[in-house]
């Protein structure tokens, strides 16, 4: 019986089959992309097919990572509870999972949801900062996987599915200001600013606080994605000319292309804290695969460990050293999260 099943074998999935195998875990992949099973056979059990409900209910296995695009994984979502897993779940969608915690309870099922740099890792950091610092007067959060070098076009590649950057870009964003939630148009207060060793980068409003809306304490609190100058612009001007599929196009990613992802996470209460995470791709994979893939092998090993826990949480939301073992996980690959 396999311990770990990655429903969604991309840059994100085959590098979490690759890593936990290596590790010595039994995985099983599928995907309904043949070529993306191919390259997988040789050190895990593989399924070409698209992912239904018969499948899910098939499965034998311990726990299962959703790595499936946004739109997708959330439509496998309560099979997947029904089923009775337990479930790292990386699909990024507007629907809050914890809405059905009544069907995982009923079916003994748990998932931790948002698992990812940010949301994810973010929201154990700004979680963190409370435990230091007392309720947060400001709470930030920067984050984005951009190409090393910017161009004369996007000066961007989506590491993920496109189609979910298309709907970051256009989902309002949800911040608090005044110690109230309020709702800004994305793409909002965008800001020019420097990275270290990086140059001027632009960072704007995007909805990526989710469920820290609820489990940080401050008077502020903010999300902003990180690119190129220039990328945003060109985006408000061909919003409305160019198809879906023409963005999605355009933003293909290039596996022979340098990238980088950085994110950094701030808090100020009584006192601060801060934390930079800078990571480039390798031989092993891009660094959004590696950085977000690590953050999950974390929490599948939590899982695995926790086999009784029932009922939907968000990464801050497990009253654990979960965010110990993310920090483990980064020091196992070499990925370098910097507190300042």
């Amino acid at each position: 019986m396999a311990e770990v099943a990655v429903l969604g074998a991309g840059l994100v999935g085959s590098w979490i089959v690759e890593n936990l195998a290596s590790q010595g875990y039994h995985v099983l992949a599928i995907d309904s992309d043949q070529k993306r099973i191919s390259k997988l056979e040789s050190i895990a059990t593989t399924i070409h097919q698209k992912v239904n409900d018969d499948l899910i209910f098939s499965l034998d296995v311990k726990v299962i990572v959703n790595a499936l695009p946004g739109r997708i994984g959330h439509s496998v979502r309560k099979s997947l509870l029904e089923s009775g897993a337990m479930i790292a779940d990386l699909a990024f969608t507007p629907e809050d999972p914890r809405e059905m915690n009544e069907i995982a309870t009923k079916h003994g099922a748990c998932l931790i949801y948002d698992v990812g740099v940010a949301p994810g890792l973010s929201n154990l950091l700004l979680k963190e900062c409370n435990k230091r610092h007392g309720r947060l007067s400001l709470g930030r959060v920067r984050v984005g996987g951009n190409p090393v070098e910017f161009d004369d076009e996007w000066s961007y590649m989506a590491p993920f599915s496109p189609i979910d950057v298309i709907e970051e870009y256009t989902r309002p964003a949800r911040i608090i200001r005044g110690g109230e939630i309020v709702t800004l148009p994305a793409l909002s207060e965008r800001l020019l600013f420097h990275v270290e060793g990086r140059g001027e980068m632009e960072a704007f409003l995007t909805d990526g606080l989710r469920s820290v809306l609820d489990s940080v304490d401050a008077d502020e609190l903010i999300e902003a994605t990180v690119r190129w100058p220039g990328h945003i612009d060109r985006y408000i001007s061909n919003k409305d000319t160019l198809s879906e599929s023409q963005l999605v196009d355009a933003w293909k990613w290039d596996s022979n292309r340098p990238e980088f992802t950085w994110m950094e996470v701030y808090g100020k209460g009584n006192g601060s804290s801060k934390w930079i995470l800078d990571d480039e791709g390798r031989k092993d994979g891009s660094s959004m695969a590696r950085t977000t893939g690590a953050i999950t092998c974390a929490v599948v090993k939590y899982l695995l460990e926790n086999e009784g826990q029932i009922g939907i949480y968000p990464p801050e939301g497990i009253d654990s050293d979960l965010l110990e073992r993310c920090i483990r996980e980064y020091s196992l690959h070499g990925i370098n999260l910097i507190q300042e």
